[in-house]
């Protein structure tokens, strides 16, 4: 009898999801004696009556890799530490569903699963793991905001779209002698804010680590003009913050989820700049979404490939409890317990701060 390993896919999405659920899926195929089954939705899948579970063959699997998003699905309304539940007046309570996730799976008859998420999702697995399930983690987050691994993939790709955008602000600014902002994710780490604007040229780019001046950032503007001419292009954190103030977003709308919603914080900074009589026209963008989806660029394929090829090692090594991480040009593993300690974030005195900052990039500060 074969083998069966169980894939979840949870949180926000990413580029390269596909390409590590067809690298899981072929690797077992290589091996024999094993069957790759996904849970849609997260764990969801599991928890649905009857459970929604996709047999991930080689036809289903084929030519994947190209494509954003993933073929399982995704949600980040389903932690079964803290599955929302609504009561009967409306309102919303959170139960802890993990030991009957952990009974569920094992009734279905899996032997190991693999669960690819960030660092949310990483801590799930500790838990699970903690529980008795034969579990392995996959780092995926465009923040790249794990501390147990250098990249996550969907990172690239997500730098790859944001310098893009940010290339074609460029010249617009550039044409009207306008101030452009641009907003893209980063929610607590400013990764994709700083690789943005060290590629794309940025004179400003303000990150959650770096609290920002106004006044600074206005000095900034104005240095760059010349009796009204110039031009200005500011990169900036969703999750970034003026000093002394707090970030900009809101409750979700949406049942069942618990999360604050950043953005916002590109026409807060417009609003701040004009109402403290910054002359020249200031015009905003916000990227959102659009740095989750699409075509991955060909690192996190194979960043991803790699990963899912390692997380299926693992599990016929039956080394359990372990994420799979890329350090110094090798993929290898670490503890759950290690990799979920603390997250990653850009260091004010980090060489890739300093190196914008010879290079003329401002950060308000």
């Amino acid at each position: 009898m074969k083998k069966k390993i169980l894939i979840s896919t949870g949180g926000g999405d990413c580029p390269g999801l596909n390409a590590a659920i067809r690298g899981i899926a072929k690797a077992a195929k290589r091996a024999k004696g094993w069957e790759v089954w996904g849970s849609k939705e997260a764990f969801n899948g599991v928890f649905s009556d009857p459970p929604e579970l996709l047999k991930l063959t080689a036809k289903k699997t084929a030519g994947i890799h190209v494509k954003g998003g993933t073929i399982l699905k995704t949600t980040n309304k389903g932690n079964p530490l803290e599955y929302p539940v609504q009561e009967a007046d409306g309102s919303w309570t959170k139960v802890d569903r993990s030991q009957e996730l952990v009974d569920r799976i094992h009734d279905l008859g899996f032997y190991a699963v693999i669960n690819i998420g960030g660092d949310g999702s990483q801590k799930i697995s500790q838990a699970l793991y903690e529980k008795g399930l034969n579990i392995i983690g996959a780092p995926k987050t465009i923040d790249n905001d794990l501390a147990a691994t250098d990249l996550t993939f969907g990172f690239s790709t997500a730098v790859q779209i944001a310098t893009e955008s940010f290339d074609k602000l460029v010249t617009t600014a550039e044409s009207h002698h306008r101030v452009m902002i641009m907003e893209v994710m980063g929610r607590h780490a400013g990764w994709i804010a700083l690789h943005t604007a060290i590629a794309g040229g940025a004179e400003i780019c303000l990150i959650p680590e770096i609290p920002y001046d106004l006044d600074k950032i206005l000095a900034k503007i104005n240095k760059r003009y010349i009796k009204g001419r110039g031009f200005v292009n500011i990169v900036i954190a969703e999750g970034a913050i003026p000093r002394n103030g707090t970030v900009v977003g809101r409750r979700a709308a949406d049942l069942g989820d618990q999360h604050i919603k950043l953005g916002g914080i590109g026409n807060y900074l417009r609003m701040e700049l004009e109402e403290k009589g910054c002359k020249p026209q200031i015009r905003t963008t916000t990227l959102g979404h659009i740095q989750r989806g699409g075509t991955p660029v060909a690192f996190d394929r194979i960043l991803a490939t790699a990963m899912g090829v390692k997380a299926f090692e693992l599990v016929e090594q039956e080394q359990f409890g372990r994420m799979v991480s890329y350090r110094n040009n090798e993929i290898e593993s670490v503890p759950l317990e290690e990799a979920v300690k603390g997250n990653k974030f850009v260091s004010p005195d980090g060489y890739l701060v300093n190196v914008a900052r010879s290079t003329g990039v401002s950060f308000g500060d």
